[in-house]
């Protein structure tokens, strides 16, 4: 289990949570079994971990270099996208940074959000090189690897 901290905490393994709803969201507790999952750095994945809390048909974001291969057994039960969203970062100009990258991927391959207001918000919010990081956003939707659960439960609720 990875130690929880606030948005200070850089460079450093972490968890965080965030609750997305269109009404007013009260509850502010830990998140104990999400509808979804995003790996910033696969090499913190841990299978056991993330199939023991996601709910089941539950959707799985990675930040990855491997093939789809690799997640085949992983998508019997979990509706996975695969991005490199380092190489996406390093080919757009970015270098290092692929937070944006990640919002983008998630954007295509859930379909809760579109290519217009991921621009938007980074153009008004990126504190840095907003065009290149809409630029890397809108790649990185398009070229999300997405595996469909097998298993029939079709992946999360949306």
């Amino acid at each position: 289990m990875l130690p929880v901290f606030g948005g200070e905490r850089r460079g450093a393994p972490l968890a965080s949570f965030l609750r997305v709803d269109d009404r007013k969201i009260l509850l502010k507790c830990e998140i104990k079994y999400p509808n979804e999952f995003l790996c910033f750095d696969d090499t913190l994945f841990d299978l056991q971990e993330v199939r023991s809390q996601l709910v089941p048909g539950g959707n799985i974001l990675i930040n990855t270099r491997k093939s789809p291969e690799a997640f085949s057994d992983l998508a019997k039960d979990f509706k996975v996208g695969i991005i490199d969203g380092l190489a996406v970062s390093r080919e757009i100009g970015l270098g290092n940074f692929f937070n944006t990258i990640m919002v983008g991927a998630y954007g295509g391959f859930t379909g809760h959000i579109g290519k217009d207001p991921i621009v938007a918000a980074i153009m008004e919010m990126a504190p840095t090189e907003p065009e290149l990081n809409a630029r890397g956003a809108l790649a990185a939707f398009e070229r999300v690897t997405i595996l469909e659960s097998t298993n029939g439960t079709g992946g999360a609720h949306g």
